[in-house]
């Protein structure tokens, strides 16, 4: 029997999951590690910490699931998207900390490109909007940052990447320096509908091209693991941004098919196959994947804070002391007591786009406990994911039916019945919720042969449906009182840029 290994690095973890031919889970483990906050608003990782805990995970789900490296056919690594590296061509060290995609630093670069004209070109070119998430002014300010390292780049000395490019550099023998065309994608760098690195924006944000990875495949065999790791030689045959790896994985292969990623933050996808979709409700037309040569299109809208409401009720404010405890506590009270939460800790994602809005509790009286924050949190990465799908049923001019949904927050049966309610369709979640890992797997499986295209549509099965059970009046009174939240939520910092 072969089987596949999904790397799986995450904003807070790195995971590997061991897959069998029949695309069953065998084994996995999953490293924490820390987050880096200089200043408000700024966040970082050391890139040590994620290429030693992927290293880490990956020796320990083998050795769990008792196989020999010899029968791993393929390893597919996907990851945290718009997360910024720097490093040494020569010796491979880092210039700096990664730069996280919710890092918010980059916003007065940001508003630089807008005021110089070049919006619309953004939009244009590469299908985003102008926003700090994205990787390109991370970049610039890496360069504007650290002394002669723009002259470095252009000399071809530094190498610049997300994570797969990181990963794929390290882990392979031949230090590939790759990155697919779905992370390239979401770099504000790179034309999707030329399949090419931009001239015009490397010019604006003064980045040489002698810096960039190639752009590859998401299925494609991009060299081979070093014999270091694990013994033996293994080719390292996907790379794709975590959201295109659940697209895949949830079987989302034709047009007008949707999946809602529940992670760190929260991620819808609609597959708009050959054709791209240009949005006129603040969504992202994207590439969802892109195998022997041919892109497949999908339209997006990110939460930039869904899972991580729940850490922050745990770590910071310690209201629970793990996240499993929160469907009980929030169905321990009947409603949210009028207590609305907006977390906006980094600034609101699509369809809003406020780089300044902040996190925000509203409708707090002296009934209002725990139990109400608690629910009203959850509740929040509902309004946030609904508001994002009525967006995108504007745009593709089609209503959401049927939603399927992943990611390790989906297994709470609280949010899936509200999520339901709220967005008035049916809720899918699949047996295996890891369906980012399993993405990665089906498209490392495809590239090496151990399953044809044929096969990849038959893997994935329904654990169970939600469906909705609110009326409509009591599904509308709600998201009135929801948007009246996020109003107050808005331009909070914007002084303070």
């Amino acid at each position: 029997m072969k089987y596949i290994v999904a790397l799986d690095q995450g904003t807070t973890s790195s995971r590997a999951v061991v897959f069998d031919s029949q695309a069953r889970i065998v084994a996995s483990h999953n490293i924490e590690f820390p987050q880096i906050y200089p200043h408000p608003g700024w966040v970082e990782h050391r890139p040590q910490d994620i290429l030693d805990s992927q290293i880490s995970s990956l020796k320990l789900a083998v050795e769990k699931a008792g196989i020999d490296p010899a029968d791993i056919a393929a390893i597919g690594i996907t990851n945290q998207r718009e997360t910024t590296l720097l490093w040494d061509r020569a010796t491979g060290k880092p210039l700096c900390n990664a730069i996280v995609w919710q890092c918010r630093r980059t916003a007065p670069l940001v508003e630089r490109l807008k005021q110089d004209g070049l919006g619309n070109v953004l939009r244009d070119h590469t299908g985003l909007v102008p926003d700090a998430y994205f990787s390109g002014t991370k970049l610039q300010w890496m360069l504007d940052s650290i002394p002669g390292s723009r002259e470095r780049a252009a000399r071809g000395q530094l190498c610049f990447g997300t994570v797969d490019c990181f990963l794929a550099w390290n882990l392979t023998a031949e230090h590939a320096h790759v990155t697919d065309a779905t992370n390239a994608a979401r770099t504000m760098l790179y034309n999707i509908f030329e399949q090419r690195w931009d001239d015009t924006l490397l010019r604006a944000m003064d980045i040489p091209e002698a810096l960039l990875p190639r752009v590859v495949d998401s299925s494609a065999v991009v060299g081979m693991l070093d014999k270091r790791i694990l013994g033996r030689e293994i080719p390292v045959a996907a790379l794709a941004g975590d959201q295109h790896a659940a697209l895949f994985g949830q079987g989302c292969f034709a047009p007008g098919m949707v999946k809602n990623t529940y992670g760190t933050g929260c991620f819808v996808l609609m597959n708009t196959g050959n054709s791209p979709v240009h949005s006129t409700h603040n969504l992202i037309t994207t590439i969802g994947w892109r195998v022997d040569g041919k892109p497949s299109y999908a339209l997006e809208g990110s939460v930039f804070v869904g899972g991580a409401v729940v850490q922050w009720l745990r770590d910071e404010i310690k209201l629970i002391s793990a996240a499993a405890e929160t469907e009980a506590v929030a169905t321990s009270v009947p409603d949210n007591n009028g207590v609305f939460f907006v977390p906006a800790f980094t600034g609101l994602g699509a369809p809003h786009w406020d780089m300044y809005s902040r996190g925000t509790i509203v409708g707090l009286t002296r009934g209002a406990n725990r139990a109400h924050i608690v629910r009203a949190a959850l509740e929040s990465i509902v309004y946030q994911s609904s508001d994002v799908i009525a967006a995108m049923e504007n745009d593709a001019g089609m209503r959401t039916a049927m939603l399927r949904v992943d990611g390790g927050a989906s297994a709470n049966n609280f949010l899936m019945q509200f999520q339901a309610d709220i967005l008035g369709a049916d809720v899918l979640r699949p047996r295996v919720i890891e369906t980012t890992a399993m993405g990665a797997a089906m498209l490392a499986g495809r590239a090496v042969g151990v399953w044809s295209d044929a096969d990849l549509k038959n893997l994935q099965a329904i654990d169970r449906e939600f469906h909705p059970a609110m009326d409509e009046r009591a599904r509308e009174k709600l998201l009135r009182k929801w948007h009246r939240a996020v109003e107050r939520s808005r331009a909070w910092a914007e002084e303070e840029e």
